[in-house]
């Protein structure tokens, strides 16, 4: 069924059409979120601000039409999709104001977690709830499912540390509870309802059975139904309704801002990794861990280590454990190494009567304990990873009595091997009795679907039934147990939850067969397929947590979008649909922007990159391998025709002026669909070819000093302050440092290949990175001598698959880091300066010893939040700079008082000059401004 001409109308003057999507592929792309569900929306809208989201309230009210609010769509139970409107926030809900030294922190919703924990770490505080997608999830999400994780337990969560809400109610009314005139105003308009939620908090409390059974619920981890428990914990009805706003999963309200009550962040922490010989000892000592001085303790069954045992770092121990093992991994904090020295004997010693099989000690190495929170992070993952293609990821969420976890862990494990999820693991909040377990299931056939839902039923009798405890301990009830809701709560609570429903949404348009649903058998429709599309990406499991680091993000489509829509594609072709339209659509939204650097593959949980993908797809249309070898053998030609360019557009730049030819540039640009490169005020001047012959004899030690292509070919901006070139800063720097510089033979016919592959052609770009090496292994002495790489993309594609070749290959932070700094004295300069650590820099592991080199250059260092990529992607900036002013639309605001930026890649510092109005250089520019030489 269509939406309302009305109300289309009346959107469509409301909000811009570049916020409006109702064409396939973004409905599609749009209609997934991390759940099992699919829902394809017939209108997605993305906002920017709270007048817009009470106007399109008011707009769906009155023409009674279904909406359902989005955040980062990281949600596992099937709350962030809808077969009516998607709102997705915007970019302009990211505002914090940080309170009494950190004490409270006020976030709108689409602040991502991390961010928030990120603004209050310099006050030793942090938000209370910890989810496992806290690096991708974003508030709206977190108070929106009263999401917890593995420190958080029920004390820290959403709904005990919210100090203050604003909302938008379903009829468009808007409250803060934290400003007096707005509850003034909301007193006044709404006191029927606040009436009739003291009276449905009177009825609950007085009815001692129900108030009993609500306190039980909420002795555990509990997000199944609303949160009924704002009845019996408070009395005044705007307590009740901010609370009852937690947890609803958009279902009563849109929630615009909250106001957390921080916790500490203790600076001191230990991890240990204990294995008992059975779940039984394990649980029990579970129950004793709950008295100790523990900020998380993490149960493992065997299934779930035995998942992770040949990863690399994995304990030796963990591949011979007995079958019935059964680990806790502990965490304890303090804000003291005393402190926290006494706790870990504290909790040794409780432990002491426990048959343990094996153990890593506690340990307060960072690295070391990374290593342990690793096996517990990647168990999810590791089923994804070995799950058949075609078949999903399905993680459940449930919550024992912590005194009957044994008992309950042991029965689980026997409804696995009922229903023959022989690949399923179990692990879990140990402490407040909350078992995760991740299975895989297809949806491909009838009797597939049948074996979920016997399983599902034995599950809920089990959980909610045999033992009281709960469905959903923290991932949200969606569609997934709305049809449960009853079967845990009673009749009684279950109407109750109907009666608030029905009170804050008497229309019933926000986000329906969420939480509460009429239908028993909603959450075995609307199942997502997961068909084959590609090797490269079949493993993805659509959790979206490579979102936050993408640079196209909001332009056109994220990874997890670019995968969804290339396996309908394929899905489709299969079935002998028609997919030219859809994929004209794809060659721009999903190949064009893409950036294809592969930051998404750092933040997925099974190392997917899908720029990898959409680098095949280029490969498969690039048609002009004739032009590419000859570009390739004739290289030194190549560069000459590049500076001849620059030369051109720096002719043009004098003759008609830097604004006329930008205007000119960027109508050509678009006319010709990115063939015609756009100038900006950051282009570069033509760099004159390198001419140097080192001294036959030197004493000094030797370096080899690869000048990238970009670097050989793009000097300064005309109208940069700095107009020495990077290489004359970076000979510079090493020979003050006290080296010999070599460079290698033919070096203007050298390059690493990178132009090549990302335009698809790999034949080329692999000839020109070995014919590279080759020369390095000459220049080095066959790898005796380090070398010197000024560009890190470079450095990158160098180093990857070398296999036994003996390069010693450095990128500037790693070469400053390990070899110049025992040769230079720096003075830092008061100057603030910005810091944008490169993709590449990224992949090579050196993102945070750039950022402390830059502090021992400067006493103000700024790393503007948010962003990731710069989307200049080699030369995107030029063919497709919709992408890189994209990635940069926050970048001027966030360098201002800058006095200039640093970077470690030419092409990268082109876009951050443009979009952040200051000038941006190589690393080498500051640390040779700020440096001199050691005496002997």
């Amino acid at each position: 069924m269509s939406l309302p001409a009305a109300f289309l109308r009346d959107a469509q003057r409301l909000i811009p059409q570049e916020r409006r999507f109702d064409d396939p592929l973004s409905t599609l792309a749009f209609g997934t979120d991390a759940s099992f569900y699919r829902l394809i929306p017939k209108l997605v809208i993305r906002v920017e601000s709270e007048d817009e989201v009470v106007a399109l309230l008011q707009l769906a009210q009155r023409d009674r039409v279904p909406v359902t609010f989005r955040a980062a769509g990281t949600s596992l139970s099937g709350q962030a999709i809808s077969d009516s409107v998607l709102i997705v926030l915007g970019d302009n809900w990211n505002a914090r104001e940080i309170r009494d030294q950190g004490a409270q922190i006020r976030l709108q919703p689409g602040v991502i977690g991390a961010q928030a924990n990120a603004w209050l770490a310099p006050f030793g505080r942090k938000i209370g709830p910890d989810p496992a997608s806290i690096n991708a999830c974003k508030i709206g999400g977190i108070v929106a499912n009263n999401a917890s994780g593995m420190c958080c337990g029920t004390a820290q969560n959403s709904y005990h540390t919210l100090a203050g809400i604003r909302v938008v109610l379903a009829d468009g009314t808007r409250l803060d509870t934290e400003d007096a005139a707005s509850v003034a105003a909301f007193r006044h308009s709404h006191a029927a309802l606040l009436q009739r939620l003291a009276e449905l908090g009177r009825a609950t409390r007085a009815n001692s059975e129900l108030a009993s059974r609500i306190r039980h619920k909420y002795r555990l981890k509990n997000t199944t139904g609303l949160s009924l428990n704002a009845l019996v914990d408070f009395d005044e009805p705007l307590e009740i309704l901010s609370h009852l706003l937690v947890g609803s999963e958009g279902t009563l309200g849109f929630i615009s801002a909250v106001t957390y009550d921080t916790v500490v962040d203790h600076p001191h922490k230990a991890s240990a990794l204990i294995v008992f010989p059975d779940v039984e000892t394990c649980c029990n000592a579970v129950t004793v861990l709950k008295s100790q001085p523990v900020s998380a303790v993490e149960l493992l069954d065997r299934r779930s280590l035995r998942s992770v045992q040949d990863k690399p770092g994995m304990p030796a121990f963990v591949q011979q454990l007995s079958a019935n093992a059964c680990a806790l991994l502990i965490e304890s904090r303090a804000a003291s190494s005393s402190l926290l020295h006494e706790q870990l004997a504290q909790i040794m010693d409780s432990l002491a009567a426990f048959a343990v099989e094996k153990q890593v000690d506690f340990s307060e190495d960072p690295q070391e304990n990374a290593k342990l929170w690793a096996i517990r992070k990647d168990t999810f993952p590791a089923v994804g990873a070995v799950r058949k293609t075609g078949t999903t990821v399905i993680i459940e969420d449930v919550t024992f009595p912590v005194e009957q976890l044994a008992i309950g862990v042991n029965r689980l494990i026997e409804l696995f091997d009922k229903h023959r999820y022989d690949e399923a693991i179990l692990f879990g909040h140990a402490l407040e009795g909350n078992l995760h377990f991740v299975f895989t299931q297809g949806f491909n056939s009838t009797e597939e679907v049948e074996r979920y839902q016997a399983f599902m039923d034995d599950v809920a009798q089990l959980v909610a039934v045999e033992f009281g405890g709960s469905l959903k301990a923290e991932h949200g009830t969606g569609r997934n147990m709305a049809p449960f809701v009853e079967l845990e709560w009673g009749s009684d609570a279950y109407q109750l939850m109907w009666q608030l429903k029905r009170l804050l949404d008497p229309n019933g348009i926000l986000n329906p067969d969420v939480v509460l649903s009429e239908d028993p058998q909603i959450h075995l429709k609307h199942l997502k397929p997961l068909p084959a599309a590609d090797e490269i990406v079949d493993k993805c499991i659509e959790c979206g947590f490579c979102e936050p680091v993408c640079p196209s993000k909001g332009l056109t489509l994220s990874p997890r979008q670019r995968i969804v829509i290339w396996r309908d594609i394929q899905a489709r072709k299969r079935a002998g649909i028609d997919t030219r339209e859809l994929e004209a659509a794809y060659q721009y939204q999903g190949v064009d922007t893409c950036a294809a650097t592969g930051l998404c593959a750092q933040r997925c949980p099974v190392g997917i990159n899908t720029g990898e993908l959409v680098k095949k797809l280029r490969s498969e249309h690039a048609t002009h391998n004739g032009t590419a070898d000859w570009l390739s053998t004739h290289f030194a030609s190549t560069l000459q025709g590049a500076r001849f360019t620059l030369h051109v557009a720096n002719g043009a730049r004098l003759l008609l002026g830097a604004p006329r030819l930008g205007k000119l540039s960027a109508g050509l640009t678009r006319l010709s669909k990115g063939r015609v490169p756009q100038w900006t005020n950051a282009i570069p001047q033509p760099e004159k070819a390198i001419r140097f012959s080192p001294a036959a004899q030197d004493s000094r030690p030797k370096v080899v000093y690869l000048a990238a292509c970009v670097s050989r070919v793009m000097g300064p901006a005309a109208g940069d302050k700095e107009q020495g070139s990077l290489y004359e800063k970076t000979r510079g720097l090493l020979e003050k440092a006290g080296y010999q510089v070599v460079l290698p033979d033919n070096l203007d016919n050298l390059c690493c290949g990178q132009p090549f592959a990302s335009k698809g052609y790999a034949t080329q770009a692999e000839d020109k990175r070995q014919e590279l090496i080759g020369a390095l292994l000459h220049a080095s002495r066959g790898g005796l001598d380090p070398i010197y790489c000024d560009t890190s993309p470079c450095t990158l594609r160098l180093v990857q698959d070398l296999g036994d070749v003996r390069l010693d290959l450095y990128d500037p932070v790693r070469f400053i880091r390990t070899h110049l700094l025992d040769r230079l004295e720096f003075t830092p300069q008061e100057a603030p300066i910005a810091v944008h650590v490169t993709c590449s820099t990224q992949h090579l592991g050196e993102s945070q010893a750039l950022i402390e080199l830059a502090r021992r250059c400067s006493n103000n260092v700024v790393i503007p939040e948010g962003i990731h990529c710069c989307g200049f992607a080699g030369d995107k900036g030029f063919t497709t700079p919709e992408l890189n002013a994209h990635s940069l639309r926050s970048l001027k605001d966030a360098v201002q008082y800058c006095s200039e930026g640093i970077s470690t890649s030419r092409t990268c510092e082109i876009g951050l000059s443009q979009h952040g109005g200051i000038d941006y250089h190589g690393l080498v520019y500051l640390v040779d401004r700020v440096t001199r030489a050691k005496s002997a």
